[in-house]
Order: C-alpha cells, then sequence, then structure tokens
C-alpha cells in the first residue's frame, strides 16, 4: 500500500507570489528613480517638461490614473496644480485650486506627515474635506500625497490619486512618493538657477551691448591706472583700436592738473572711510556698494590728447566699482566729447565780448553824442533865452514868434537826448535809483501843473483824483515824475477832444497811477510793439504826431527797475488806460525831498529879472565852452552881476584870490579831474573862503556816487542847457 502525502501550499505560493509582486515593484520604482536622475530634461531646466516626465513616470510606476503637482501661491493662501497627468486621457492640464481655509485638516497634515497615504480617502479623517468638492466628483478613492518642502519650507504637495477599489498602500510606496516630491523639489531649485543664470547672463548681454553702443566713451581702469577695456565710442574719442589701450596708462591720454592728484586723495580716503564705517557697523558690504558708487565720483573737464596728435576737450566722471567685498577694485570713467560744446562756448564768449564791445562802444558814442549836440544846444537855448528877455533889443512880434519857436524845438530835442541816454542806462544796468518817502499828492499835482498848459491849449479837460490812503510812496522822485509826465503827455498828444485824467489808488501790494484818456485808442493787436523804443503803432501816426517812440518803452523800464509795471487797456477809436504799479517798499527815514527846480524850470518864459537885485556881487565862471560862457557872462552881466570867465582850472585859485568871488559857477567835466578836486579841497581849507558858494553846472541829473565824489565846498548844481529860471533861482538862494 502506497502512502501519499499530500499539503496545501496555495498560502505559500500567494505569499511567494505578493513577495515577487513587492520586489518587481521595488525594482520598477528603483528603475524609475534612476531614470529620472539621469535625464537630460532635468538638465535642460525647463520645469514644465521636468513636471511633465515626472507626473507621467510616477502614473505608471505606481499604476495610478492621475499623478498632480500642486504648489502655493505667493499669499500662501491656497495651493494650486501646475501640473497634472490623467492617464486614461493622456493629458497633462493645469488651473484647479484648494483653498487653505476651506480645507483645514488636510493642510495641517501636509505640514506635519512625511506622506498622507489615505486608503479609503473619503473618510479618512485627513482627507475626507476633499470629498464632497473634489474625491466624489472624480471618483476617487484612495490618494498618496507626498508633501514639497525647500530649504525647509513646504511649497506644495504630489499627489497621487487612485480611482475603483480602495488600495492600501504599501510602505515602499509611501516612499517612493516622497522620492518623487523631492525629485520635485530639485526640478524647481534647477528652475530657479536657470531663471537666475539667464537673467545674469541677459543683464550682462544687455550691459554689454549698453557698454559697446554707448554714444559716451566708457573705460575700466584698474587701481593701478591701467586700462582693463574700452568700448568703441572711448577709441573713437582717443583715435586708439581697444588693443592698442588695453593696459595701457589711463593718465597718458589725458592731461594732468594739478588739483586732480588731491581729488584722486579725496576719493579713495572717502571710500576707505566708508569701508571702516561698514565694518565698524556691521553693514554688509553688497547693501553698501550703491551708496558707495553714489557718493564717491569726481567729474572734471580735461583735455584728451587724440592719436593724431589733436586735442580733444572731454567731460570725465570717475567712480569707483568695489569687488564683492566692498573693497576698490576698478575705476569706470565716462568721458564725453564736448569739443563741440567748447567751441560753442568759445564762439559764445567771444559774441558777448563782442556785445560788450559793442554796448560800451554805444555807451561812449551816446555818451559823445550827447555831449557833441548839448554843446550847440546850451548857445541855441541860451542865446533864445536871451533874445526873449530883450537884453540886446525889442523884438518884433514875428521875431518873438521864431525864438520861441527855436526854444521849443531846442526842448524837443533834449528831451530826445535825455529819453536815449535814460534808456541806454537802463538797459546797460548802470541806472540806480534814489528811492525817498514821497507825498503822493505833491508828486500829482506837479505832474499836472506841469502839462495842464498844453491840455489847454488843445481844449482838453485834465482832472485827477487821489485815493486818501494812498498818502506816501516810496520811488526815486525824478524818475517818478518822469514817468507820470511820459504817461499825461502821451494821452494829451494822442486826445483830439475830451478828458485826460489821473486817478491814484492805494491796493494791498502797493499803489497804482491810472491815466485815462478819451483819445484815438489802440488795436490790441498792437499791444505787443507799445513798449518796444523807437516804435510808433501807425506810419501814418508818425506824419501825424511827433515823438521818438522812447517815453513808453522809458517809463516800463524805469516802473520795473522799481520792482513795478506798466500796463495797458484800449480800445480803438474810444481812448485808453495806461496803469502804472509801484509796489510797497521799505525805506529807511521818511524825508521827503523837497526840491522844486523842475517846476520853475518849466515856466521859463514868464521868469523876470526884476527880483534879482545885486549889490556889486561877483561871479566867477569857470566854463571850457566857449558859447555856453557867453551866454551865462552875458546874461550876468546886463542883470548887474560883474562876471570873470575863465576856461580852465589852471589859474583857479590865483583868480579867487584877485577876483574875490562871492559865488563859482564851475564846469563838472572839470571839476572830475582830480587836480581840479585838489583845488577846491585846498579852497575850502582857507578860513576866509571856507564858505564861499560853488555850484556845478552838468549835462545831466548827476548821481549819487557822482555827488558822493564832490568835495564838501560844493553847494549846488545847474543842469545844462542852463534855464533862466534856475540860474535866477541860484542867485535868488545865495545872494537874496
Amino acid at each position: 500500500m502506497q502512502v501519499v502525502s499530500a499539503r496545501d501550499i496555495t498560502e505559500q505560493n500567494q505569499a511567494q507570489e505578493a513577495l515577487r509582486i513587492r520586489e518587481n515593484s521595488r525594482r520598477k520604482q528603483s528603475q524609475t528613480l534612476v531614470q529620472l536622475a539621469r535625464s537630460k530634461t532635468f538638465q535642460q531646466g525647463n520645469l514644465n517638461a521636468v513636471l511633465r516626465e515626472i507626473t507621467e513616470t510616477a502614473a505608471q510606476t505606481l499604476l495610478v490614473e492621475r499623478v498632480g503637482v500642486w504648489l502655493y501661491n505667493e499669499e500662501r493662501s491656497k495651493i494650486e496644480c501646475i501640473n497634472l497627468y490623467d492617464v486614461r486621457t493622456k493629458e497633462h492640464t493645469l488651473g484647479n485650486s484648494l483653498l487653505k481655509t476651506n480645507f483645514p485638516a488636510y493642510f495641517q497634515a501636509l505640514e506635519e506627515e512625511r506622506t498622507i497615504a489615505a486608503e479609503n480617502a473619503r473618510n479618512d479623517p485627513r482627507t475626507q474635506e476633499l470629498s464632497e468638492s473634489y474625491l466624489s466628483v472624480l471618483g476617487i478613492t484612495s490618494i498618496l500625497d507626498a508633501p514639497i518642502w525647500l530649504e525647509g519650507d513646504l511649497i506644495g504637495v504630489v499627489c497621487h490619486e487612485h480611482i475603483g477599489e480602495g488600495r492600501q498602500w504599501t510602505l515602499e510606496e509611501e516612499s517612493f512618493a516622497g522620492s518623487i516630491a523631492d525629485f520635485v523639489t530639485l526640478a524647481i531649485e534647477a528652475n530657479e538657477r536657470n531663471v537666475v543664470q539667464e537673467a545674469l547672463q541677459q543683464s550682462e548681454a544687455q550691459f554689454r551691448a549698453i557698454f559697446e553702443r554707448s554714444s559716451i566713451g566708457i573705460g575700466l581702469i584698474d587701481m593701478k591706472g591701467q586700462i582693463v577695456d574700452t568700448n568703441l565710442a572711448l577709441c573713437e574719442i582717443l583715435g586708439y583700436s581697444r588693443e592698442e589701450l588695453y593696459g595701457k596708462c589711463f593718465t597718458d591720454y589725458i592731461s594732468i592738473e594739478r588739483e586732480d592728484l588731491k581729488l584722486y586723495k579725496r576719493l579713495m580716503s572717502g571710500i576707505r572711510t566708508d569701508l571702516k564705517r561698514t565694518s565698524r557697523d556691521g553693514l554688509q558690504p553688497s547693501n553698501h556698494q550703491k551708496q558707495l558708487v553714489e557718493r564717491h565720483r569726481i567729474e572734471i573737464e580735461r583735455c584728451c590728447q587724440h592719436q593724431n596728435g589733436s586735442l580733444v576737450w572731454t567731460h570725465i566722471s570717475v567712480s569707483v566699482i568695489p569687488s564683492s567685498n566692498g573693497e576698490p577694485e576698478f575705476f569706470l570713467a565716462m568721458i564725453e566729447d564736448i569739443t563741440e560744446r567748447k567751441q560753442t562756448e568759445l564762439k559764445l564768449r567771444a559774441s558777448q565780448e563782442a556785445a560788450e564791445a559793442a554796448n560800451r562802444a554805444k555807451t561812449e558814442f551816446l555818451a559823445t553824442m550827447s555831449h557833441e549836440l548839448r554843446t550847440p544846444l546850451n548857445a541855441i537855448m541860451g542865446l533864445s533865452q536871451l533874445l526873449q528877455q530883450e537884453i540886446v533889443g525889442s523884438l518884433t512880434e514875428k521875431q518873438n514868434e521864431y525864438v520861441s519857436c527855436i526854444y521849443s524845438s531846442g526842448e524837443h530835442l533834449l528831451a530826445v537826448i535825455n529819453d536815449i541816454l535814460d534808456l541806454s542806462k537802463v538797459e546797460a544796468g548802470k541806472e540806480e535809483l534814489l528811492l525817498s518817502s514821497l507825498s503822493v499828492a505833491d508828486i500829482c499835482n506837479y505832474a499836472i501843473w506841469t502839462v495842464r498848459d498844453r491840455a489847454s491849449e488843445k481844449g482838453l479837460q485834465l482832472t485827477h483824483e487821489i485815493d486818501r490812503e494812498a498818502d506816501i510812496c516810496i520811488a526815486d522822485e525824478r524818475r517818478i515824475k518822469q514817468m507820470l509826465l511820459n504817461l499825461l503827455t502821451n494821452a494829451i498828444k494822442f486826445t483830439p477832444a475830451g478828458e485826460v485824467s489821473l486817478v491814484v489808488k492805494k491796493v494791498p501790494q502797493g499803489i497804482t497811477f491810472t491815466v485815462s484818456d478819451t483819445g484815438i485808442g489802440i488795436d490790441s493787436s498792437q499791444f505787443q510793439f507799445l513798449f518796444e523804443p523807437f516804435k510808433q503803432l501807425d506810419s501814418r501816426l508818425n506824419r501825424q504826431y511827433e515823438g521818438t517812440g522812447l517815453g513808453l518803452a522809458l517809463t516800463r523800464k524805469l516802473a520795473r527797475l522799481h520792482g513795478g509795471d506798466v500796463t495797458v487797456t484800449s480800445t480803438l477809436g474810444k481812448g485808453s488806460q495806461f496803469n502804472l504799479f509801484l509796489p510797497n517798499s521799505e525805506h529807511p527815514g521818511n524825508e521827503t525831498n523837497e526840491t522844486n527846480e523842475i517846476e520853475e524850470e518849466a515856466n521859463f518864459t514868464s521868469s523876470s529879472s526884476s527880483s534879482v537885485i545885486p549889490t556889486n556881487k561877483t561871479i566867477l565862471l569857470v566854463e571850457e565852452e566857449e558859447n555856453t560862457a557867453t551866454v551865462l557872462q552875458d546874461y550876468l552881466h546886463t542883470i548887474g552881476y560883474q562876471v570873470k570867465w575863465i576856461d580852465n582850472s589852471n589859474d583857479f585859485l590865483k583868480q579867487v584870490q584877485s577876483f574875490q568871488p562871492d559865488l563859482v559857477f564851475f564846469d563838472l567835466q572839470l571839476v572830475k579831474d582830480v587836480h581840479v578836486l585838489n583845488l577846491l579841497n585846498i579852497l575850502r581849507k582857507e578860513p576866509y573862503r571856507e564858505h564861499l558858494p560853488i555850484v556845478m553846472m552838468t549835462f545831466s541829473e548827476p548821481l549819487e556816487e557822482e555827488i558822493v565824489m564832490l568835495p564838501g565846498s560844493v553847494n549846488d548844481y545847474l543842469v545844462k542847457p542852463i534855464r533862466i529860471v534856475q540860474l535866477e533861482s541860484i542867485l535868488m538862494k545865495y545872494f537874496s
């Protein structure tokens, strides 16, 4: 009898089969990881391509339907799917997101566990929050999630999603999932390195493009002063190739001046001081480099020597480029060719000098012409006055008319000369104002009184109104009178019939003097030419109305010299309104200039010599111009004075001692001589001549500095051409 022994080995075979399957899975997982490590896709650094390969390989290795890579957004408020591979469709998608606030347990598990291996994901406490909105919708039963860590921070998760019956994940599979997450980390790191490297390469390429294409020469120089690199622009400026300049001393091509060494030392000492402070304060050099470059720069203009021997003017900016540790490593020289600009500057300087020379020539010409014109005017107006006084005999009515015409023509010509000279002074910046506190009422009364005869002759109504608050203004008395007279005279000239008015008002910023008329008016298109010198707006007006066009130009310039202005409003055919504005101004002292000689001279025809009663008074006349001397001598003789005339100052002291004058008229042109000034000072030192009146005769109102220069012996002055009223005023002042 044969005995057969039988044993059930089903479990053993099943165990061996399970072991074989696990070994195959483990081998497959290892091969997958080796394959990924050797992948050329990783070496290329394209993150999207790497993630595609990782998700496909992981899905095939673990035999799951879906594998996705999810990353946190910048705010870490949610994770977003950046690559999801579906085995059934063989497609990659992206875009889904999970908010952290909606799934707190799941996000907490990601941060705390190496992997989330959920066989029954819909009921697992870690993942059941995802069931309704995500797992059930897609039919997912089991998930294996591995967190992605980068430099100790959780940045996302790799999700392995199983569809069908629940799946129990092995330890090997969990380990594999963790390795896949590590590969994602490596891919992200590689991508970031590539991004930085590409940005660096792009930055270097851009810098090189700027360096090469810059129109400004750029040179990189080491700390020994040797040229390390140059761009094409610098090569063109110096006339050498890059190879010829390499290694050469930079200063060999630039003119050096004494202060350059000081500038270099100051630049380097400043950098070393900052480096010490950086080290002392514990600052990172990299954070301080920008400040070093910005703060430590020198800029100079120097000539460079071109290869052909010519000189090139350049503007050079030298700054220091520090190394990674903050130590100075290179000098960066920015060199701009400014030869053309320099040549232009030289031309402008030459033009300016020529303009200044022309201006000086103009001033000298005007001064000369003033003297040459005033000299005959002295005779014309002086002799006309003598004829008007009928000193040499009676005149017929027609002769009186002719003499008056001669005198008024001389007055007109004198006014033109004065305006030209005044305008020239203002434009040259030589006009100085003698500011003082003035009575507005007195100024306005003077102006109205002066022009009233002209207005009366044309049958015009002349009115004025002064605001009670406008009682005082700060101005140059002569100039404010001149401005008001110009405006009033102009208004009367261009008003055939009607009214001319002067209205003064106090405004917060100063005082306004408004001259209105009912005259011919001005077209608004002509306003731009109104204040230009030597302009009359319509050529027809030149024939109908006399004038040079200087009055308004001079008035505006004088007003602006006071800090004010002149403006105009006008309607053609209805009249004009000129507003002179003078600002409030502080002025030391409140004394009012009370000189009224201009008012007196306006009435030259009504004066009489009967009020001057000489009692054997003697006058010494020192005048180099014969015609002026003749007029004065004849008139003074006629009204009873003894006159001694000398045409130079050589015998001045001798004549004073012998003639014993009671008054001296002295030409200011002679007084400007230092020798004559000494004579006058010597004269004053003699006790018995201490109070001898001396009156200067000038061609114009003397400036303040001219008055200061005169010796204390000068008592008064007369302006040529000398009016009889002025002369008699002086005689009455010292002899009455």
